[in-house]
């Protein structure tokens, strides 16, 4: 069996995630002890014996949906968006006085890949209806490695998932180097995943039980505030930008 929680899992929170793993563990009783943090996430969020796993909402509608059962979105209390969404950010550098995104259409936008829904999906949809695309891109590989390239100069403007933002902030020291300077509009966040296999209703309940039981440290830590139920129909119908160019 596997389970994984890796979407946001930063060495400064890992033992905050450990400890929810270990309290949906002992709700469910038969899970692994320890959460994979080795191999392609992709094998594990299409592992037929996977307990639970996070997924972004591209994967989800692009390669997962009908192969997976969708379990829940965490809600993480983020400021301009609903219970279980979230959007992105875009930050430029403090000393850049540029303020609307449209004016770095001739500049380098970084991303973190290609399939991310707040690092490009979201992006190039808010550029796309206002009449733009980016022009030079950089792949970065992480958000986190997406800000770093803007404060370091190697890019103009990142799209940040607006939680990432948040950890980059408390955690990053270049975070001082960058500042928000235009948000997407809200989509459902990263769902929690099992597989096609397993009933999705007991970790529903597991998860829900265990962010009550989070210490407020630890709450705090991950921004859980609690768990919604998001039907498949409402990440479908997020729109699906034209992909980067070949090799960007």
């Amino acid at each position: 069996m596997i389970a994984s929680l890796p979407m946001y899992d930063r060495a400064e929170v890992q033992g905050a995630t450990d400890r929810f793993w270990q309290a949906i563990r002992d709700d469910l009783g038969d899970a692994p002890d320890h959460l994979c943090r080795t191999g392609d996430i992709w094998d594990h969020w299409r592992a037929p014996d996977l307990v639970l796993s996070q997924t972004c909402g591209y994967p989800y509608r692009a390669r997962l949906h009908g192969q997976v059962h969708l379990v829940g979105t965490p809600d993480y209390g983020l400021e301009g968006c609903g219970p279980g969404q979230y959007c992105s950010v875009f930050v430029a550098r403090v000393d850049d006085a540029r303020s609307d995104p449209c004016e770095f259409v001739d500049t380098v936008f970084a991303y973190n890949e290609p399939l991310s829904q707040s690092g490009w999906a979201a992006p190039a949809q808010y550029a796309a209806t206002r009449g733009y695309r980016f022009g030079t891109l950089l792949r970065t590989g992480g958000h986190a490695l997406s800000a770093r390239a803007v404060s370091e100069g190697r890019a103009d403007l990142a799209a940040l998932d607006a939680l990432s933002w948040r950890m980059i902030r408390a955690h990053d020291p270049f975070a001082e180097n960058l500042r928000e300077i235009a948000r997407t509009d809200p989509t459902p966040a990263l769902p929690y995943i099992t597989s096609a296999s397993r009933d999705p209703a007991p970790l529903f309940a597991a998860i829900t039980r265990a962010i009550d039981a989070l210490s407020p440290q630890d709450r705090a830590a991950l921004s859980l505030h609690g768990i919604v139920a998001i039907p498949a129909e409402a990440y479908l119908a997020v729109p699906n930008p034209p992909p980067p160019p070949e090799g960007a």
